[in-house]
């Protein structure tokens, strides 16, 4: 529409001054009138051919556009001979030809540009037209992310977890109320964590590592002396920012299938420490290692290790899963988060690790 109208303009214009100062006959406008109608419908036909075009490579598109070139010159020289001469009696094919011939001298210009700027327009609403439908893409990708991460979230408490620890809530009740009241507060806290963390994208370090005592805890209730945990936390990274329960499933894994097996029980060690340009985490235990029934599974849900190797990977990239380590004296998980380096020589302010770009 924007192209017809700017024709509309140009070919007014143009005939009104060849009605005025040539040919002041009342043939002339209609005539310009009937060639630009002529014209808005190639314009039609020609976004419908681009349209077509479009859809194979660039050489083709390229051969397809100048054989329309040819075409549309074709046409709309017909027309224009057809509105000048031909009406004045020049009939024959050999006015024709002859009056094509002149165009190609200068007048051909004109319908060339008719066709180049139509298949530009195109172009160009094609092109915004994909930025705007990746955009839109990219939002629904998004959400749909993020409802994955609460439904991750959610199911992320195994519930044979639960059901142990109402088991051992119930056995409690019978030999000491105080720790069963204890460990019922324990397990109101881990479950508000896992509802809760859904509504932020990252927690602080130090709720996680509270997190998992708190989790550990419940399980000693459950393994006794058979379950043992040593935490080897470096004080400086405890405010860094990281997607939330990403340590759970590993530590979940090193109880289910490394010490809860294991007769002597054993000790899951939680180690983090900051390193140049990062943070290494690592989860161990000296349990049945190599020997264990699964390595890289979490919970019977399915909601384990693995996704906890993708949930690590679209926050940090590629290099961020997770690596693992079975031996004949344990299991070991370990990953690293990126974060900025400080910079001591430059006299910028050393960035904390809560400004840390995720």
């Amino acid at each position: 529409m924007v192209i017809c109208l700017w024709y509309a303009i140009n070919f007014g214009i143009s005939t009104f001054f060849e009605w005025k100062l040539k040919r002041p006959f009342t043939y002339v406008l209609w005539n310009g009138l009937y060639l630009w109608e002529a014209l808005c419908v190639l314009i039609v036909l020609i976004f419908l051919y681009a349209h077509w075009l479009f859809r194979f490579r660039a050489i083709t598109q390229i051969i397809g556009h100048a054989l329309g070139l040819v075409t549309f010159f074709l046409a709309m020289g017909s027309l224009s001979y057809y509105f000048t001469d031909y009406v004045d009696g020049l009939v024959y094919f050999d006015n024709w030809k002859e009056f094509m011939v002149e165009l190609l001298n200068w007048d051909a210009l004109r319908f060339y540009d008719q066709y180049i700027i139509t298949v530009a327009v195109y172009y160009v609403i094609s092109y915004f037209q994909g930025l705007q439908r990746e955009e839109k893409e990219k939002t629904e990708l998004i959400l749909k992310n993020k409802e994955m991460e609460i439904s991750l979230l959610k199911s992320q408490i195994n519930p044979h977890f639960l059901f142990n620890t109402l088991n051992s809530i119930s056995t409690l009740m019978h030999s000491s109320k105080d720790q069963a009241r204890r460990v019922i507060t324990q397990l109101s806290d881990i479950f508000r964590y896992a509802l809760d963390s859904h509504s932020g994208k990252v927690v602080k370090l130090t709720n996680e590592v509270d997190f998992i005592e708190s989790y550990i805890r419940i399980q000693q209730v459950r393994f006794g002396d058979r379950l043992s945990f040593v935490k080897e936390v470096d004080p400086s990274c405890l405010g860094l920012s990281i997607p939330p329960m990403i340590l759970q499933p590993l530590v979940e894994n090193a109880v289910k299938y490394g010490i809860g097996p294991k007769e002597e029980g054993g000790t899951i060690c939680l180690i983090i420490r900051r390193q140049p340009g990062q943070v290494y985490f690592e989860v161990s235990d000296d349990g049945l290692g190599i020997h264990a029934k699964k390595v890289m599974d979490g919970s019977s849900s399915g909601v384990g290790m693995k996704n906890t190797d993708m949930r690590l990977k679209s926050y940090y990239g590629p290099t961020a899963g997770l690596s693992v380590q079975a031996s004949e004296s344990g299991y070991s998980v370990s990953f690293c988060i990126p974060v900025l380096e400080s910079i001591e020589k430059t006299g910028t302010p050393t960035p904390t690790l809560e400004n840390q770009l995720l």
